[in-house]
């Protein structure tokens, strides 16, 4: 299996799982990573723009009548990260968070045996919400009800900060005082510490 069918595969995994009737989930989907503003109108209007886009792996966005709003992307490899995919990923990352504040994004990886989450990820991933390793491309049902408990996180925090991001200057806005990016870890079971 190839890393299209495996990512496919997952898709077709997390549609069974029927997160909500506006939830949608997708592969090979573009999304904008960089708007360009080129000229101004004498109002200081942008009056022409460009925008560049990259494939994203998996897409998971809510779709209300005719509004998509995407809340999830998740970069995916089989087998094996290297330093520079981890550096790459992390960037893009970062440029859809500046045209999507709100989105999330992470990156599975797949048929990575015993081995854990490589630590150039966690080095260089800094932009990532979330890694995730399976062992083999099928999920056993420990991996699937993981993943899918943090898909539901994830579109939570999206929504949450979809909400801060557009009603901070609202004199209606919600008055928080605390904010913590709190980091969860699972370890493999049974690997001796490997």
């Amino acid at each position: 299996m190839n890393e299209k069918e495996w990512v496919e595969s997952v898709r077709d995994f997390l549609l069974s799982m029927n997160f909500s009737a506006n939830i949608k989930i997708d592969t090979m989907k573009k999304l904008p990573y960089a708007r360009e503003i080129l000229q101004y109108d004498l109002n200081f209007v942008p009056s022409q723009e460009s925008s560049m886009e990259f494939e994203t792996d998996l897409l998971i966005y809510e779709q209300v009548d005719n509004v998509i709003k995407p809340r999830i992307i998740i970069e995916a490899k089989l087998l094996t990260i290297t330093t520079h995919d981890a550096i790459t990923y992390s960037y893009k990352a970062q440029n859809h968070k500046t045209i999507t504040p709100f989105i999330r994004y992470g990156i599975m990886i797949g048929r990575r045996r015993h081995y854990p989450l490589p630590g150039r990820l966690f080095r260089h991933g800094t932009n990532f919400d979330f890694m995730i390793s399976f062992q083999k491309e099928e999920l056993d049902t420990n991996e699937k009800t993981a993943f899918v408990d943090l898909l539901k996180k994830e579109l939570g925090y999206s929504c949450q900060l979809e909400e801060m991001l557009l009603n901070s200057r609202s004199s209606n806005r919600r008055r928080y005082f605390v904010m913590q990016k709190a980091l969860s870890l699972i370890e493999l079971e049974g690997t001796g510490g490997e």
